[in-house]
C-alpha cells in the first residue's frame, strides 16, 4: 500500500498532477498537430518528444535528489558554462529560419537559451541570496542585472528576443522576492519604459521585429506576409468556440494554414480543436502549478530556495502569458514556447529540471 501521507511530506503531490497533466495534455495536442507532418509515420513528432521527456524526468529526479544548497557552489562553473555554450553558438551554431540558435550533436539538437533560463535563475539566486533581503544598496541591484548583462545580449544578438526578455522577466521577478525597496524598483520600471521607447525612436530594431509590432496593431496590413502568422491563429482560436472542433478535426491546424502550430502558436490548435473549455482547462493546470510554486517559495527554509522558486515561477508566468497573448492577439508575437505544451526538448528538458528543483527545496523545508 502507498502512503500517500508519507509521500507528500517530501514531495508536492499537487505539483506533480499540475505537470502531469500538462504534458499529457500537450502530447496530446502535439501529437494531433504534427500527424501529418512526416508521410508515413504520425508519431514521428511524439516519439521524439516522448524522449526528451523521459530524458527531462532522469535530469528532473537528479534536481530533485541532491541538496539544492549545493548549487550556490556551483553558481560560478555553471555562469562561465552557459556563457560558453552561448559564445558556441554565435561561432558554430546551426541556423534555422534567419536564427542562429542551436548546437548539433550528432542526431540530436539543443538550444543553449533555453537551458540559459534555469542556470540564471540558480547564479542570481545564488548572487542574491548574499545580500540576505537587503537591497537598499542600489550598486546591488546593479550587480544583479549586471549578472544578466552578458548572457541577455548574446541571446539577443542569435536573435532570440523572447528568451532574452524573459530573462530580464524573471531578473525583475527575483530582484523583488529579494527585497528590493518599493521606490528601487519603481525606478527600474520607469527606466525600462524610456529603454523602450528609445529603441522605437532610433529603429534599434530588426526589420522582421519592428513588423511584427505593426501587424501586432493592425494585422490587416500585411495579411500574406508578416501578419499571416496571428490571422491565421485568430482564425484557430476562433473557430473553436465553446467546445471545439474535436480532437484531428482542427482545419487551420491539420490543412497547415497556421504555422508554427506545433511551437509557437500550439495555442492556437488547443483553442481550435478543445475550444474555450480546452483552453481553460489547460490555463487551470497551469494556475496549479504556479501557485504551488508560489507555496513552495513561500515555505522554503532559506532566501536561497525562496529566490530560486521565484525565479522559476516568473520564467513560467511570463513565458504563458506572452504566448497565449501572442496567439490571440493581445500581445506582439515573439518566439517564445509554451511550456510543457510546445515542441522542443530544450525548453520540456528545462522545464522538467525546473520542476527537479521546486520538489527539491519543498522536501527540505523542514531541514
Amino acid at each position: 500500500m502507498i502512503d500517500l501521507q508519507r509521500i507528500s511530506r517530501y514531495v508536492d503531490l499537487p505539483l506533480l498532477v499540475g505537470v502531469v497533466g500538462l504534458m499529457v495534455y500537450g502530447l496530446t495536442v502535439l501529437y494531433s498537430a504534427t500527424a501529418k507532418e512526416v508521410p508515413g509515420d504520425p508519431y514521428a513528432y511524439l516519439k521524439r518528444q516522448l524522449t526528451w521527456a523521459v530524458l527531462g524526468i532522469i535530469l528532473a529526479v537528479f534536481a530533485a535528489v541532491i541538496n539544492y544548497n549545493r548549487l550556490r557552489n556551483w553558481g560560478i562553473p555553471l555562469y562561465l558554462g552557459c556563457i560558453t555554450a552561448l559564445l558556441i553558438v554565435m561561432f558554430f551554431g546551426a541556423s534555422e529560419l534567419g536564427a542562429q540558435r542551436w548546437i548539433d550533436i550528432g542526431p540530436f539538437r539543443f538550444q543553449p537559451s533555453e537551458f540559459a533560463k534555469v542556470i540564471i535563475v540558480t547564479t542570481l539566486a545564488a548572487q542574491l541570496a548574499l545580500y540576505k533581503g537587503d537591497l537598499s544598496d542600489p550598486k546591488r541591484t546593479l550587480l544583479a542585472f549586471a549578472h544578466v548583462a552578458l548572457p541577455v545580449l548574446l541571446i539577443y544578438k542569435q536573435p532570440d528576443l523572447g528568451t532574452a526578455l524573459c530573462i530580464l522577466a524573471l531578473t525583475l521577478g527575483m530582484i523583488f522576492a529579494a527585497g528590493i525597496p518599493v521606490r528601487h524598483f519603481m525606478a527600474i520600471v520607469l527606466v525600462s519604459v524610456v529603454v523602450v521607447l528609445v529603441v522605437f525612436n532610433f529603429n534599434l530594431l530588426r526589420d522582421y521585429q519592428m513588423k511584427r509590432l505593426i501587424v501586432f496593431i493592425d494585422p490587416d496590413v500585411d495579411p500574406l506576409g508578416a501578419g499571416y502568422n496571428l490571422l491565421q491563429s485568430k482564425i484557430a482560436v476562433g473557430s473553436g468556440m465553446l467546445f471545439g472542433k474535436g480532437f484531428l478535426s482542427g482545419t487551420q491546424t491539420n490543412l497547415r494554414f497556421l504555422p508554427m502550430r506545433f511551437t509557437d502558436f500550439i495555442f492556437a490548435a488547443v483553442g481550435e480543436e478543445f475550444g474555450f473549455v480546452g483552453a481553460l482547462v489547460l490555463i487551470g493546470l497551469y494556475a496549479l502549478v504556479l501557485l504551488r510554486a508560489i507555496r513552495i517559495a513561500a515555505l522554503s527554509k532559506n532566501l536561497f530556495g525562496t529566490l530560486l522558486a521565484a525565479g522559476i515561477v516568473t520564467m513560467w508566468l511570463f513565458q504563458i502569458l506572452i504566448n497565449i497573448g501572442m496567439t490571440t492577439g493581445i500581445m506582439p508575437i515573439t518566439g517564445i514556447p509554451l511550456p510543457f505544451i510546445s515542441n522542443g526538448g530544450s525548453a520540456l528538458i528545462t522545464n522538467l529540471i525546473a520542476v527537479g528543483i521546486l520538489i527539491n527545496i519543498y522536501a527540505r523545508r523542514f531541514v
